[in-house]
């Protein structure tokens, strides 16, 4: 038996006692209040295809895909809440309001399933619920589709979520590795769609990298730089869609060295190197994901230059390896070998051959790029990771030096610096096309770009 989900109203310190007269007051005298307009959902007419190529490789099983529960973040007060990007994708569903909800396909003959949307519907105006319960109530957090409003938006049956919990069991997509493992390779390609929603996520995100640029005269003077940085791409990423893809990584001087610092409460020094490491994610879920490292001060040094210079290479060798049929690893390959060329070069290494240069890289040069920034990370490897591109997919190529700043294998002038390139691409018919291209990668045109936003 599926476990039902938590009913009955949810209380905390605002809450005051109501008597029986407010009680009956607050109840009554409410104007009728639908959903005005057309709100059919745009991607509907996309999500019974991608339901129907699920339900194809689970012929005759209960499938259950969760949107996910709300996490108690102190007492009374939750995170905020992002559906499971396997329900976002088979239903279009994307609002905080569906914590709680359950999409179920049912058998429906031996070879298809029916969809149904098991949903806590909205507030009645009779009961506590809709002024009481702070964590579901109209009141407190908003409007909720009725189930006749949320048939209209999706397409799909929708019953009341009190109802779910009389259902056999099933293969429910958090607990089952194999439907798991399924929805993420079903998402591996994506269609046009799901190509433009990254586009917009991705043209968001060079507007937040120009809204930081200008931002930087104020950054360098605040005592937690890092933390304005952080504060200035948020702002757009909230402006434009639902928010940040992942935690921003606004890393200057030796805080570059570490892959993911998101501590980000560090001053800025305008003889160092930023790498912001950022993206916005679509209302529709879908993120960019996208890093540059640029001089505070507007210039690379010589040194700074040198660094960048060899990672830049090692991103266009990565990038000139993507095509349909190339295997995933190859870009990856592509990086590495001019990065350890580079690195033996400068007397680093004694040699490009083997791994070592490893020490410095610490881990992959991309990953695929969707609803998740490290997306379909459940698909088997032999689909992904030592799989083969295939048109529709949307990557990652991001290379990167991380050279410590205790790291006796190295020259003093080179320890401290943390260089990263990134971009997103979406393999073609015949190579692959840079979807973030609005924002310079070359040192000149990073110079260029960053005195042309800060001159005025």
């Amino acid at each position: 038996m599926c476990e039902p989900a938590t009913t009955g109203p949810r209380t905390g310190s605002h809450d005051l006692p109501v008597s029986e007269e407010l009680a009956g007051f607050i109840s009554g005298q409410w104007a009728a209040s639908p959903l005005p307009g057309d709100i059919r959902l745009p991607v509907a007419r996309l999500t019974p295809a991608r339901r129907a190529r699920l339900s194809a490789r689970f012929p005759g099983e209960r499938l259950i895909i969760p949107a996910g529960e709300l996490k108690v973040r102190s007492n009374d007060c939750d995170h905020r809440f992002r559906p499971h990007s396997a329900y976002a994708w088979l239903t279009g569903l994307t609002g905080e309001e569906q914590a709680g909800h359950v999409l179920v396909l049912e058998p429906d003959g031996p070879h298809r399933h029916e969809a149904v949307l098991y949903v806590r519907p909205r507030s009645s105006r009779v009961g506590e619920e809709f002024y009481r319960d702070r964590r579901y109530g109209e009141f407190w957090v908003g409007r909720r589709p009725d189930l006749a409003e949320a048939e209209r938006m999706t397409g799909i049956r929708c019953v009341h979520l009190d109802e779910y919990g009389r259902l056999p069991s099933g293969r429910v997509a958090s607990q089952d590795s194999s439907l798991a493992t399924a929805l993420s390779e079903l998402r591996l390609v994506k269609d046009s769609w799901e190509v433009d929603q990254l586009q917009q996520a991705v043209d968001h995100t060079a507007a937040g990298f120009e809204d930081v640029v200008r931002a930087l005269p104020r950054a360098l003077a605040h005592p937690r730089g890092e933390r304005w940085i952080e504060g200035v791409f948020g702002l757009r990423a909230r402006a434009e869609g639902n928010g940040t893809g992942y935690e921003t990584i606004a890393a200057s001087g030796a805080h570059a060295c570490v892959l993911h610092w998101i501590r980000n409460d560090g001053p800025l020094d305008a003889r160092d190197l930023l790498l912001l490491d950022a993206g916005v994610e679509t209302d529709t879920l879908y993120t960019a994901d996208i890093t540059r490292t640029l001089p505070l001060s507007g210039r690379f040094t010589s040194v700074q230059r040198q660094v960048y210079d060899l990672v830049l290479a090692a991103q266009e060798a990565g990038i000139a390896a993507l095509k349909p049929g190339a295997a995933f690893r190859d870009f990856h390959q592509a990086c590495m070998r001019v990065i350890a060329e580079g690195l033996a070069e400068w007397g680093v290494l004694k040699s490009a051959e083997g791994d070592l240069h490893r020490r410095y890289t610490l881990c992959s040069s991309g990953h695929m790029l969707g609803l998740d920034v490290h997306d379909c990370a459940r698909a088997r490897a032999e689909a992904y990771l030592d799989g083969v591109l295939e048109e529709g997919q949307v990557l990652t190529v991001e290379p990167g030096l991380y050279l410590q700043p205790d790291d006796e294998t190295l020259p003093p002038e080179l320890r401290g610096i943390g260089v990263r390139i990134e971009d997103d691409l979406v393999i073609t018919a015949d190579g692959a096309r840079l979807m973030s291209g609005a924002l310079p990668r070359t040192p000149d045109g990073i110079e260029e770009w960053m005195g042309r936003l800060t001159d005025g």
